[in-house]
């Protein structure tokens, strides 16, 4: 059995497998920059930039002659190019750095959900229990995307963006 589901994190949410080539795979060697983002601009919002990230999971599972359920999960953090944007003259480098952790909140929460799968004893019905592990997970990261957007004033407040940066570093780290 194989199961796929992609979000798009702030706000996008689609239902279809990720192609290769449409995502950045989260790398910590890899940091975003405005050449990534390849989307166009929304001039109707206040917006400066839009990060769209998400979580991809595939799923197979089984059930072995100890009628033991064994679950193979991979959980991916992506970034999509062409869903995320920043508007010239108006976006700068540290709007770029608030952008950026965005895509590493993202990374944190796939962290959590990978970490929840293997603490989890699942039973035949593993299609189900995966998804609403995810379902949790896709609220926490779309709670916790929502607070930092708000604490920082979406980049604004310097001082709680540097503190949001090094919360997010150190769980990165640890």
């Amino acid at each position: 059995m194989k199961w796929g589901i992609c979000i798009l994190s702030l706000f996008l949410l689609a239902f279809t497998p990720v192609k290769e080539g449409e995502y950045i795979l989260w790398n910590d060697a890899k940091k975003l920059t405005w050449e990534d983002f390849k989307g166009e601009p929304d001039e109707t919002t206040t917006a400066v930039a839009i990060t769209a990230s998400g979580l991809f999971y595939d799923l197979s599972a089984e059930v072995n002659a100890d009628n033991e359920v064994l679950v193979d999960c991979n959980i991916y953090a992506y970034f999509y190019p062409n869903e995320s944007w920043f508007k010239v003259g108006l976006a700068d480098d540290n709007t770029l750095a608030h952008e950026r952790l965005h895509f590493d909140i993202t990374e944190l929460m796939a962290r959590k959900f990978r970490k929840r799968i293997a603490e989890t004893q699942f039973t035949e019905n593993v299609k189900q229990e995966v998804r609403s592990i995810y379902t949790e997970m896709y609220t926490s990261l779309d709670s916790l995307q929502t607070a930092y957007d708000t604490a920082t004033l979406f980049s604004i407040n310097k001082k709680q963006q540097l503190q949001w940066q090094e919360q997010i570093g150190n769980e990165l780290n640890a």
